[in-house]
């Protein structure tokens, strides 16, 4: 007996939806970069690279109808990156004083 299971198979609309969707995203990245926001350019740039990230994870990494530990493994480690960034920009902030940041 076989214990293979059945592979979703997606679209090929989704995929040019979702190549579409990426190629949006990417012009919109590129025209934030042309406006001045202050200390948000990185946030915002980050933001639309984060939302990317998860529609290649989501649908060219079949992420989505991947069996759920395969998405709780990739969400821990975020978690834990998240952790390790504000613990480190915890340390910073105690270093130096908070004028000096701005």
């Amino acid at each position: 007996m076989s214990d293979h299971k059945s592979h979703h198979i997606i679209p090929f609309g989704v995929y040019i939806k979702v190549l579409s969707l990426l190629l949006v995203l990417t012009a919109i990245t590129v025209a934030a970069a042309q406006v001045n926001f202050g200390p948000w350019n990185t946030v915002i740039a980050m933001g639309i690279a984060s939302i990317k990230a998860g529609f290649v994870l989501a649908f060219f990494m079949h992420l989505k109808y991947d069996n759920r530990l395969f998405a709780v493994c990739f969400g821990t480690g975020v978690f834990f990156l998240m952790v390790m960034y504000f613990f480190t920009w915890l340390d910073i902030v105690t270093r130096i004083k908070f004028e000096n940041i701005l």
